[in-house]
């Protein structure tokens, strides 16, 4: 078992119920702006999803080479980072009424894109294993 994507699973899973609650109940009392709401959920979703794939690596760690389920682990967590709190941010920024809201925009996909490189690494270990 990979021991730290076990523990990355268990806090991003965690925090991504929290979260979730906040924007159920705490951030509706704050916004009605559909698009600031959308984002957020987005972001939990994502995060849950990959917090899910986490537990999924770490349990798999016996199957996969060690290499890949490090790089594969790399990928989720920053895609969480990147991508989950750069929506997070974003909804913080509009919700102020900030500028910087601009800057912080363009990290969203590169979180994305650590995503998919985490997922196509999973496959590639996958079809690699014999």
């Amino acid at each position: 078992m990979h021991r730290p994507s076990l523990i990355a699973a268990a806090v991003f899973g965690g925090l991504a119920v929290a979260l979730g609650a906040f924007g159920a109940h705490g951030l509706q009392q704050i916004t009605s702006d559909e698009k600031i709401l959308h984002g957020y959920n987005t972001a939990v979703q994502y995060q849950m999803y990959h917090a899910l794939a986490l537990l999924g690596v770490g349990a798999l760690t016996t199957y996969l080479s060690s290499r890949y389920s490090k790089w594969i682990y790399s990928c989720f967590v920053a895609g969480i980072l990147l991508f989950s709190g750069s929506l997070y941010l974003l909804t913080f920024l509009k919700i102020q009424g900030s500028d910087a809201a601009k800057f912080a925009g363009p990290v969203t996909p590169v979180g994305g894109f650590f995503f998919i490189i985490g997922w196509v690494l999973l496959l590639v270990a996958l079809l690699k294993k014999k």
